[in-house]
């Protein structure tokens, strides 16, 4: 059987730097950045003081206030974004076709909030005051799982579990089962909520976070004073759905998803392989896997958590993968903006490389002041750049040596 052309026919996004497509879109193009002083912790417990939080979010303009109320966060951003991404799509789920339209959202952590919630009042008040929708709101799973509800979409439903990787895993996932014939169209993307009090204190006890007390340049990809991510919140869904069916309905075509590579480092829980040589692998099985010849690719969006092993390992997998034409490429993180969504990191940076493809512009790594030697390429520093999108490379990279390439492409008939 012939393998289908899967393509992207909506988008949807709440972010740090806009609580829909557009906003957020308009953002990156302006070099904004969405972090600033950390509000849903106590900054002055923690040595982090910054983070990428989601402001003046109303799930009600998404959903019922009773159901809102049984979602954690994480929840009503996914089922937000994926109302956004089916209403973009111009797509009617009805009993035609529910049982052929599916549902793939990663979240690295989950209901971290419900979570922190919860225990506090059963130490507080017992076990008995525990919520009877404790568990349903705290699993990871549950994004998906009430985006299907919400939409009545009846097809494969599902979610990757792969830390920073979990948004990407989830739309590569989705894109094979597409592919595969398992459906015929598919929400797909990431989301997460972590900003909690465990989360902070876990990633600072980790040495993670970034310690800089100026949240406009906390988070500094590729830049020789990097110091550690910048923790971000939100979701980003993807409407993927067969060529045919795209064409049959008039839809909008953003672009085709074209390339999946996932590899294991097989290495360390949170340190990345020597050398990236996890990543370099999962980029040269997504070009595989697309068929295209690694000096096809016009933009990278980088992982660049702005981290020092993240950033070094990843350039000398460029390199690796891209030899001489790592040099011509271009290469970025939005995450200098947005924060590390963690596992939403993947679903809000596949809509940034299709609107890079739309509008053939790059964006660009913000905060880039100065060079490091051990990343020496091209990473479109502080300015916008238009240029002609075709092929675009996202990486995403997570804790316990999971690495994700996804190749999206320009659609041409």
């Amino acid at each position: 059987m012939e393998e289908r052309r899967v393509v992207i026919t909506g988008l949807g996004a709440v972010t740090p730097v806009g609580n829909d497509v557009k906003t957020m879109w308009a953002s990156i193009m302006e070099g904004k950045s969405g972090i600033d002083f950390v509000t849903k912790v106590n900054k002055d417990d923690f040595p982090a003081k910054v983070a990428a939080e989601v402001k003046d979010f109303d799930p009600t303009e998404y959903m019922e206030k009773k159901d809102a109320r049984k979602m954690d966060p994480f929840t009503q951003y996914a089922v937000a974004a994926a109302k956004m991404a089916v209403e973009d799509a111009k797509l009617t789920i009805d009993e035609s076709n529910a049982n052929r339209v599916g549902v793939w959202i990663g979240s690295g952590i989950g209901g971290m909030k419900t979570w922190e919630e919860q225990h506090t009042k059963f130490l507080e008040k017992g076990p008995k005051r525990v919520s009877p929708f404790f568990v349903p709101m705290m699993i990871p799973d549950m994004a998906a799982g009430q985006v299907s509800i919400q939409l009545g979409a009846k097809g494969i439903n599902s979610c990757s579990v792969t830390a920073c990787a979990s948004g990407a895993n989830s739309i590569g996932d989705a894109f094979k089962a597409v592919q595969r014939g398992d459906v015929d169209y598919i929400i797909a993307g990431g989301t997460e909520a972590p900003i909690s009090n465990m989360a902070f204190a876990g990633f600072s006890s980790a040495k993670a976070l970034s310690l800089n007390e100026d949240p406009q340049k906390a988070s500094r990809p590729f830049d020789k004073n990097r110091d550690g991510f910048v923790i971000g919140e939100g979701s980003g869904i993807l409407i993927l759905e067969t060529l045919e069916s795209a064409v049959e309905r008039g839809a909008h075509i953003y672009g085709e998803i074209v390339g999946y590579g996932a590899t294991g480092d097989a290495y360390h829980i949170t340190a990345p392989a020597e050398n990236g040589e996890g990543a370099a692998r999962a980029m040269q099985h997504a070009l595989d896997d697309a068929g295209i010849s690694a000096n096809e690719v016009d933009y990278i969006n980088a992982h660049g958590t702005s981290t020092a092993l993240n950033d070094k390992f990843e350039t000398i997998a460029i390199k690796t993968v891209f030899g001489d034409h790592a040099r011509k490429l271009a290469i970025s993180s939005t995450k200098s903006m947005t924060g590390h969504l963690l596992g939403a990191a993947g679903g809000v940076e596949a809509v940034i490389s299709i609107k890079a493809i739309e509008d053939s512009v790059l964006p660009a790594t913000i905060n880039y002041e100065t060079p490091d030697e051990d990343c020496d390429l091209d990473y479109v520093p502080n300015e916008t750049r238009n240029q002609n999108v075709d092929v675009v490379v996202s990486n995403s990279l997570g804790f316990g040596g999971h690495n994700v390439a996804l190749v999206f492409k320009k659609y041409n008939k």
